[in-house]
């Protein structure tokens, strides 16, 4: 993976980054996610092996980051990979799409995942039991939560599966803990490269490689920033990466839309996912002509693993497209994406930034998620708040639950 920020630098001496980093490395001692690309996974590799191969579906019954991170991962990989099983996601509420989905199965062969920190979560919850309902088959469920957790306790006097979350890791930072390692290593995903991508940026910022400062300098360009460019768009140019996108924008606007620790001002930074070149012909004017409060990081694929090319035929009246004739596609939407940077770059004030991943596969999403990951801790840290919690989400939370009480 490589990144390369077409923005002024901020001008930070050597001790303000000293100090960001230090604070960092006092999150390791206490906050999981950061320790996940090192961590032992047999258990779950385990766990596949015994796994029944009638089995064709394995479904995930969470939300959040329950299953976006995975999702992403797995729709990121599948069209360029034969996988072992398909991967179906529950996330609503909303009777159409539970109805559809279930359209989809066949409860025979099928296995489903319930992930849940406590057992809590409303939407989950709700779907499992209307699953549960129909098959109470303690073989059909498989159950991801805390250790004491009520619905640890539920899986114990089921007598089903239970895998546990690790300490200390939050919902948006889970992805490559067992909520997101377990499913995709059931559809035949390397978890291992996976893990090695991310270790590699975790390597390389913290013993001083090249993410490091890229990596300083863009949570510091964002956070002296923040109120200037409280916009962050990623332009992604691959379909690929569509559910990326939405898993960046629960990460980004979760973790940093808060009040701050030390003061009484709420803060934060709007996350917005687009793929191209689908969103040049939408949201691509308002960054160029709308107001300047936005930043565009643009991901490219360097290698898409398939060769089609537009066809050397000449149309009626569409002559002046012949240019296109012999292109292979993959060159096309590179040059879609390097035409729009270079737009932007004329406009001069509006801050860019290009990651380039080099091919289709685990290592170049493992890495690319570990990097956000890193990018948010940073840029909350500096945004003085609580990167990991979410009180807002929570206050919802507890409303919902009174008005089912109350109803």
């Amino acid at each position: 993976m490589d990144n390369r920020l077409f923005f002024n630098r901020p001008n930070q001496l050597n001790e303000d980054k000293k100090r960001l980093i230090s604070k960092i490395d006092i999150e390791r001692e206490h906050v999981g996610y950061y320790n996940l690309p090192k961590q032992n996974i047999e258990s779950i590799l385990n766990y596949t092996k015994g796994f029944d191969n009638r089995i064709e579906t394995v479904v995930v019954l969470g939300i959040g980051g329950s299953s976006l991170g995975a999702k992403a991962i797995y729709e990121f990989l599948k069209p360029t990979k034969k996988l072992k099983r398909e991967l179906i996601f529950f996330e609503s509420t909303d009777p159409l799409n539970i109805a559809n989905k279930l359209k989809l199965i066949d409860m025979k062969k099928t296995h489903f995942l319930i992930i849940s920190k406590s057992g809590g979560t409303v939407e989950t919850i709700s779907i499992f039991k209307y699953i549960f309902a129909q098959n109470s088959d303690r073989n059909l469920y498989t159950f991801i939560t805390d250790r004491g957790s009520n619905l640890e306790k539920f899986a114990l006097d089921l007598g089903s599966t239970i895998l546990y979350l690790p300490n200390n890791v939050g919902g948006r930072f889970s992805v490559l803990s067992v909520v997101g390692l377990l499913p995709l290593a059931l559809c035949g995903i390397d978890i291992k490269e996976l893990l090695t991508g991310a270790d590699e940026v975790c390597e390389s910022f913290f013993d001083d490689g090249k993410f490091k400062d890229l990596l300083l300098d863009k949570a510091l360009f964002y956070a002296k920033n923040h109120t200037r460019y409280n916009i962050n768009c990623i332009f992604a140019y691959s379909e690929t990466l569509k559910y990326f996108t939405e898993w960046y924008v629960q990460l980004w606007g979760e973790s940093l839309g808060k009040r701050q620790r030390h003061s009484l001002f709420n803060v934060g930074l709007t996350p917005i996912g687009l793929i191209g070149p689908k969103d040049q012909h939408s949201f691509l004017q308002l960054i160029m002509e709308g107001t300047r409060d936005k930043s565009v990081t643009f991901i490219k694929l360097q290698e898409f693993k398939q060769e089609l090319y537009v066809p050397n035929i000449q149309l009626k009246h569409l002559e002046s497209l012949d240019v296109l004739n012999g292109i292979a596609f993959h060159d096309l939407i590179t040059m879609q994406c390097d035409s729009v940077i270079e737009a932007l770059k004329n406009e001069k004030d509006v801050p860019l930034d290009e990651i380039i991943l080099p091919f289709v596969d685990a290592r170049s999403i493992g890495g690319l998620i570990y990097y956000y990951e890193l990018l948010t801790s940073l840029v909350g840290e500096l945004l003085d708040v609580n990167t990991y919690d979410q009180p807002g989400v929570e206050a919802g939370k507890i409303i919902l639950k009174e008005k089912l009480k109350n109803r």
